[in-house]
């Protein structure tokens, strides 16, 4: 107890004295009203910091709004509707790290009317779906389909309005047979991709596309038709761009959704910038200009977040002592955020950077739990270790043993949009592809990579026009596959 009291009396004393030492700096201004008068156009430098700030604390709903914004302009629809593939994604559909291999149904939503419901059909003997339902943010709400909360029997799964305080309870709803979930924001989204068994193709992942429904609570007894449209042919873009259209989407987001206690204060931000919720976006030139600049610095941080070591990637292979087996990487998510289905908050804080240059920089539509079909090997270095050189030609070796029960695929992506690459025959190559690669004689295959394929590769050949990284996917890894010592190897220069 003695020892105890000492203890304390001691943390006391050392406070006290911190904190005379720091009184008597009191008088110590710095000259700061001196130095402060120095600096330039205050207000312009305010707007740029603003700016750089809002756009990386805002990246994941700008994103969600891209997708609206691609469904009115590319496509003539509107919110809720339901677009989908025949075919898989080409060169000419923007949309982040999207794969060319499976054919997509998407759509964004609002439940600012009222109660939402999004039913997804069972699965049959042909299609199943996997993908998620996420809010205005991209944050997960639900995942669907077999892996999902249907469990593959299909559900309606219906989404409330902030503050719902309707007829009906969740209790009541959920005896009814919804899938119900509270949620604070108005607008959502879904990301489908379908499994295809027994022979199946993506026409019929095509049909299957056209009994997902979307309509209101409201309108549950007798639900109008879902207008659905086909965009393999339509060069729909989702991308985020990175000039004034970018805090357009910033608005957009703000006047269609109730602004949450953890964004009041980046809302009160906004205002220097033109933004202001139930007010027209009306930006003057000065603004403008400091969204431009804003932006660069902003687009800077989370390029350096996707590119530097230990931030949204780490090594997957690494030996005993730690060092790296090969350059592939696995993305590396804050610690609890996959456990707690990624709401990117904790007990203190709102994880902005992770949020931003760790994820919705460069993807969309995180599960709300992980374990799903897919595994993602992220590929920036080559086997010197040195960040991929588009003018280069480099090969990729695809063991013949690789672990994935459905498929592999490898795609190139602009190291600018985070997308395909713009005007290119071919984006990627997958196991689905084998009829028409060259295989070698021990089952594997070369992936070529280079502006103009290698002779008498073309077969095998990935075009790469500009800088770009790569994801190499999994489809169906097996279990264990891990722990069985299977390394996929390097990119490699080729000569």
């Amino acid at each position: 107890m003695k020892f105890e009291l000492s203890r304390i009396a001691l943390t006391v004393a050392l406070s006290v004295s911190a904190y005379a030492t720091q009184a008597q700096t009191f008088n110590d201004t710095g000259n700061i009203l001196a130095r402060s008068a120095q600096v330039q156009d205050v207000e312009y430098q305010m707007m740029v910091q603003r700016a750089t700030q809002a756009a990386i604390w805002a990246m994941p709903a700008t994103g969600m709004i891209d997708f609206l914004k691609g469904i009115r302009r590319d496509l003539g629809g509107d919110i809720n509707d339901v677009v989908y593939l025949n075919k898989p994604f080409d060169s000419k559909h923007g949309f982040l790290t999207a794969n060319d291999v499976t054919a997509y149904a998407w759509s964004s939503m609002t439940s600012e009317p009222g109660p939402l419901v999004v039913e997804v059909p069972a699965a049959t003997d042909k299609v199943s779906y996997f993908g998620t339902i996420v809010n205005a943010w991209d944050s997960p709400i639900e995942d669907v389909g077999p892996s999902g909360a249907d469990k593959g029997e299909g559900g309606k799964y219906l989404l409330l309005p902030p503050g719902y305080d309707g007829e009906k309870s969740k209790a009541d709803l959920e005896a009814e047979g919804y899938l119900v979930y509270e949620t604070d924001t108005y607008q959502y989204g879904f990301s489908f991709r379908p499994r295809l068994y027994n022979g199946a193709t993506d026409a019929d992942a095509a049909e299957y596309a056209q009994q997902i429904g979307v309509y209101y609570l409201s309108e549950a007894e007798n639900p109008p038709p879902t207008t659905y449209h086909e965009a393999s042919e339509v060069p729909y873009d989702s991308l985020p761009y990175y000039n004034h259209t970018f805090f357009q989407d910033v608005n957009d987001w703000l006047q269609g959704n109730p602004v949450r206690p953890q964004d009041k204060v980046m809302v009160s931000f906004l205002k220097d910038l033109g933004i202001e919720k139930g007010k027209p976006f009306e930006p003057t030139e000065r603004q403008l200009a400091a969204m431009d600049e804003g932006l660069v610095l902003a687009y800077a941080q989370m390029q350096r977040y996707f590119v530097e070591p230990g931030k949204a990637t780490v090594p997957l292979w690494v030996d005993d002592k730690g060092e790296m087996k090969t350059q592939w990487l696995v993305w590396d998510f804050v610690e609890g955020q996959a456990e707690a289905g990624f709401p990117y908050e904790t007990e203190t804080e709102v994880l902005v950077d992770d949020r931003a240059g760790g994820s919705y920089f460069w993807i969309t539509y995180l599960p709300k739990y992980l374990g799903g079909g897919t595994f993602y090997l992220t590929g920036l270095n080559d086997s010197d270790g040195e960040m991929y050189d588009h003018t280069q030609t480099y090969k990729l070796n695809v063991p013949a043993d690789t672990p994935a029960k459905d498929f592999w695929s490898v795609i190139v992506y602009s190291m600018e949009t985070k997308s395909f690459i713009r005007n290119v025959d071919r984006v990627g190559l997958s196991s689905r592809d084998a009829a028409d690669m060259q295989m070698n004689e021990d089952g594997s295959y070369d992936i070529y990579f280079s502006p103009e394929a290698p002779e008498g590769k073309e077969s095998n050949w990935i075009p790469t026009p500009e800088s770009y990284f790569l994801l190499f996917r999994l489809y169906g890894p097996e279990e264990g596959w891990l722990q069985s010592g299977w390394i996929l190897p390097d990119m490699e220069k080729f000569k």
